[in-house]
């Protein structure tokens, strides 16, 4: 089934037009019937202003704007153009280096925002005051046409705009059993202008629950949140479940109605997912694994203690295989790289499609890894986190598991820095409970870990940086770590 994001709007309204698509707790929610009405607004607006099919327009919004933002995404759909989504958590610099990217004609932006000066800017409400009402002559879009443009985190390089498809985007939607059925709302604190973000966005579209989030993650709000709406479905990224389990929310908030927590956006340590077992009493706890580029092509895994480093299998006619650089598909257990294909319309590089990152329909993830007899994938590194150290390749991604189990250390991030002999050596930046003195923690590590995995740098830090995506930042812990 071709539909587009617009289709998937009105289909929606037309069908449950008071339904509650979207709640921002404390400050808005939005029916189907005044998202459809809100964006076909916006969408005569926006034309009225001279945008025309396939103009990119960027979105700059923060967490308190869910609702104002899911107005403009789906207007700018509706207007035939390309939405560019942006988190306010940018900086100006990175925002413009985006929209020059992209060749934004303008930006809709949250009230108070400041924007980079690239072509017009509006606020939601702005746009709302130019608008006639008056039905304009809008050619709706076709499913192949172009609707997203997202920029990737950045973690291993230069930001990249990945395009994708209204065929894309609504691949799965519209069928008679809607997602989550078990649940009436669904809680997430992802960021706006992430993978992630635009997931839930979606899931608000077609899926059964209502979906919540809130202006600002805490734990205690979060877990508040999940209290007061007796959410079925819970998504968040592992730093998020690492501070409610450090925040011992189970122990002031009941968490009971909780039968799906997704995490996503993140390798989800073993330790912890083993310790959100009991933080969520009744709840499955499922590792999400994909990319901005891949999506919706994603592997799913519920918790097995029997696998704990796995993230699963292939699901919805997506396909996993561990390959060579050239593509060669290796045998069950080799290590190698690992490639996702999505059953929907490809994504690809904005201005750069013939990018060696998309061959064929299938995507080259930047992760390596293996795939055991039974399909289940399990990740090795990031390809360029790999700490080649002497003759030995170090998986920091193992590192951490190990590192993980002390019972003192609360987040983990291992990296490697330079060494004059070795050439690179690994590195871990904790965050504790308690004082962890590295002697100690390397005795834990002795028989745990190979000698050339041992960290011979280790730091404790009050926080671990991290990106507007919620992914530690490792290029800045190599930077503090080479300047000591």
């Amino acid at each position: 089934m071709n539909l587009t994001v617009p289709q998937l709007l009105r289909d929606r309204a037309l069908a449950e037009p008071e339904g509650v698509a979207l709640i921002v707790h404390g400050s808005a929610q939005l029916t189907y019937r005044e998202w459809h009405e809100r964006s076909t607004a916006l969408a005569n607006s926006l034309i009225a202003r001279g945008v025309t099919r396939g103009d990119r327009v960027g979105l700059v919004f923060g967490a308190a704007d869910w609702a104002d933002y899911a107005v403009a995404f789906c207007g700018v759909l509706a207007a035939g153009a390309v939405a560019v989504p942006l988190s306010d958590r940018l900086s100006l610099d990175d925002l413009r280096l985006m929209l020059e990217n992209c060749r934004a004609t303008g930006v809709v932006h949250a009230s108070g925002l400041a924007v980079p000066e690239i072509g017009w800017s509006a606020t939601v409400d702005g746009l709302n005051v130019e608008t006639s009402y008056e039905k304009a002559d809008i050619a709706p879009p076709a499913p192949g046409d172009l609707a997203q443009i997202l920029y990737t985190s950045g973690t291993t390089g230069r930001p990249k705009g990945v395009s994708a498809t209204h065929a894309n985007l609504a691949y799965g939607c519209g069928a008679k059993r809607r997602p989550f059925a078990h649940s009436r709302h669904l809680v997430h604190a992802f960021p706006i202008g992430t993978n992630a973000g635009q997931a839930m966005l979606i899931n608000a579209l077609d899926a059964h629950p209502a979906v919540v989030t809130l202006p600002r993650f805490t734990p205690a709000r979060f877990a508040s949140l999940i209290e007061s709406y007796r959410a079925g479905t819970v998504f968040l990224v592992p730093a998020m479940a690492i501070e409610l389990i450090n925040a011992k929310v189970a122990e002031r908030h009941d968490l009971s109605s909780v039968l799906l927590l997704g995490s996503a956006a993140a390798p989800l340590p073993s330790a912890v997912a083993q310790a959100l077992t009991t933080t969520f009493p009744k709840a499955t706890i499922t590792n999400y694994y994909t990319s901005t580029e891949a999506a919706p092509a994603q592997t799913v895994m519920m918790f097995d203690p029997d696998r704990p480093g796995s993230v699963g299998r292939a699901i919805a006619g997506g396909r996993v295989r561990i390959a060579t650089v050239e593509g060669e598909p290796l045998e069950p257990g080799e290590t190698g790289e690992v490639w996702m294909r999505s059953p929907a319309a490809p994504r690809a590089y904005y201005g750069d499609p013939e990018n060696g990152t998309f061959r064929n329909g299938w995507v080259r993830m930047g992760d390596l890894g293996y795939i055991d007899t039974e399909g289940y994938l399990y990740l090795v590194d990031r390809e360029s986190d790999v700490v080649k150290s002497g003759a030995f390749k170090v998986s920091t991604i193992h590192v951490e598991e190990v590192v993980y189990q002390h019972p003192a250390v609360i987040e983990a991030a291992a990296f490697g820095v330079p060494h004059p002999v070795l050439g690179t050596v690994v590195a871990v930046a904790l965050v504790t409970r308690e004082a962890l003195a590295p002697e100690d923690l390397r005795i834990f590590l002795k028989d745990r870990l190979a000698p050339h995995e041992l960290p011979a740098h280790i730091t404790t830090v009050d926080a671990l940086p991290r990106n507007a995506g919620g992914k530690v930042d490792k290029k800045a812990l190599r930077r503090t770590t080479e300047s000591k």
